[in-house]
């Protein structure tokens, strides 16, 4: 009788490892882990990339570096100096703050775009690209800024001084009017950065 007990426990016992094993062969066939598959690590740099580029901005912002590559505008080509249709594709802006965004990004091995968004005189929303360094990764981080610019702002010549042009004067920026005439107000501007591992 005894012996029949334990023949049983046997017999369960190894039926449930059977069943368990037979589990765990299915869980690893049904979930693909790939380089790319989605990690806490990963956020955790998706997270530090949107913090640091958050930081650029704003301290860009407070030292007025982002304003002065915001004016860092070729009239007559209608774009930014030694930009193409599509911005700098093969690097940051020759500016302050394009040095900056070297500094920070590109040297690190971490790719962005830089675009600047407006809304037009028929109310659309419009985007100007200044940096273009490809097609962002499906782990970007994008941060955003608001930027206020003037009417007595200058825009600024290839070697980045200030030309006798003010934003009120010049032709900057397709479908971009003074947004207040009888105030200094030119325009407010989102500022883009998305940023992402090459």
């Amino acid at each position: 009788m005894v012996m029949d007990r334990g023949q049983a426990h046997t017999l369960e016992a190894v039926t449930a490892a059977m069943i368990l094993v037979s589990a765990l062969v299915f869980a690893l066939q049904v979930t693909a882990v790939t380089p790319l598959t989605g990690s806490t690590s990963s956020q955790h740099i998706e997270n530090q990339q949107a913090a640091v580029a958050e930081g650029v901005l704003a301290a860009a912002d407070e030292n007025d570096t982002l304003a002065a590559t915001l004016l860092y505008w070729n009239e007559s080509s209608g774009r930014w100096h030694g930009a193409t249709s599509d911005g700098y594709v093969q690097g940051a802006p020759p500016t302050a703050f394009g040095n900056v965004l070297e500094r920070t990004f590109l040297e690190r091995g971490i790719a962005f775009d830089l675009s600047l968004y407006y809304v037009d005189a028929n109310g659309e929303r419009q985007r100007e690209p200044i940096v273009d360094l490809g097609e962002p990764s499906d782990h970007a981080s994008t941060v955003r800024r608001l930027v206020t610019l003037s009417d007595e702002d200058p825009i600024r010549a290839p070697n980045q001084s200030p030309t006798g042009t003010t934003l009120d004067d010049a032709a900057y920026l397709d479908g971009l009017s003074d947004a207040d005439e009888n105030q200094s107000l030119y325009s407010v501007v989102e500022v883009e950065i998305v940023v992402w591992r090459m």
